[in-house]
């Protein structure tokens, strides 16, 4: 048998060992948990500069669509270049008997030719009502909005039906026989499709939906008040109307969003970007480099489009860059 002492004794030992064993076990999973943190910030950062990269990549793609100002074939001073103010990336979209409700021609060629704008707060007019009420944006993050055409055909595999009608699709010309259909040609549509046509100038061109996206930070992620801060996002579609829609959530724990534009305001030769003239060659026999048009790449500092000094359209067509800075924790 045991004595008293030893029996006190082994008692004594086996709470040693298992006091160890706990603490130890609280450390790993204290550590673990850190450990998942960690993971997820990582990841929170990962995916949304990862949606946002995937994103900007297909800023500007409109098929055959090319602005007159980016038109190097172009033998006079390009039309329509898009100065002033940038525009309103929530004007409603209506139709009054057929007829589009202030988008304009003119409005619509703007959308095309400013396919990225970046804001330091929400427009009042994604604010508002009626529209997408875009709201509860956290204090010191920017807004992106980006625009491209849907890179799928609708009714293919992988991409959404042509169903229901009335959406608004995008329309770009690949006839250029004769000069019939320039490539500044295009049609922004809910309806029709029959103006632009193939290469075979006879049938209609494919339609690709139109994409809008607005991104930002709010404080909420699904329930108002619930504290975790989430990037979120508004597509143009249609949903009882057509216009920008509520926000959904895309990534939580996004804390910072930053968006700085890289401006490509000078030719190849230090000549800086004239778009009231025709374009000039460094060699005028062999037309390989343009010496008033961009070169594709960002030209001094980046632009941060604020609430003081907004972004105007003359720098806006030239964005060929974008920096983003996404703060998870």
């Amino acid at each position: 048998g045991l004595t008293a002492v030893e029996l006190m004794v082994s008692i004594t030992i086996t709470l040693i060992v298992v006091a160890a064993l706990i603490a130890l076990f609280l450390n790993v999973s204290s550590s673990q948990r850190e450990m998942n943190k960690v993971n997820q910030q990582i990841e929170t950062g990962r995916i949304s500069t990862f949606v946002l990269e995937n994103e900007i990549a297909l800023a500007g793609f409109w098929e055959n669509y090319v602005p007159q100002f980016d038109d190097v074939t172009l033998t006079a001073a390009p039309a329509n270049v898009p100065t002033g103010l940038q525009p309103d990336p929530c004007l409603p979209y209506s139709l009054d008997g057929g007829v589009k409700v202030n988008w304009t021609t003119d409005y619509m060629r703007t959308l095309l030719d400013i396919p990225v704008q970046a804001y330091e707060e929400i427009p009042d007019s994604c604010k508002a009502a009626p529209g997408p009420e875009l709201k509860d944006q956290v204090s010191g993050t920017d807004v992106l909005v980006v625009r491209h055409a849907e890179t799928c055909v609708p009714g293919t595999p992988n991409c959404e039906s042509d169903i229901p009608a009335g959406k608004l699709y995008f329309q770009s010309s690949q006839c250029g026989a004769g000069g019939t259909e320039p490539p500044s040609s295009f049609d922004l549509s809910t309806a029709g499709f029959a103006n632009m046509h193939a290469r075979d100038c006879v049938t209609p061109s494919v339609k690709r939906k139109f994409i809008s996206d607005i991104y930002y930070v709010r404080d909420y992620a699904e329930t108002a008040g619930d504290g975790i801060p989430t990037l979120v996002r508004s597509r143009f579609d249609l949903n009882g109307t057509l216009g920008q829609q509520p926000a959904v959530a895309l990534v939580e724990g996004v804390e910072g969003f930053r968006v700085e534009l890289g401006l490509d305001t000078l030719g190849s030769t230090v000549t800086a970007v004239n778009y009231t003239q025709a374009v000039t060659w460094a060699d005028p026999n062999n037309r390989t480099t343009p010496t008033n048009r961009g070169d594709g790449s960002p030209d001094g500092d980046f632009v941060h489009c604020s609430t003081a000094s907004p972004c105007t359209a003359d720098q806006l067509i030239n964005v060929v860059a974008v920096k983003l800075y996404v703060l998870a924790r």
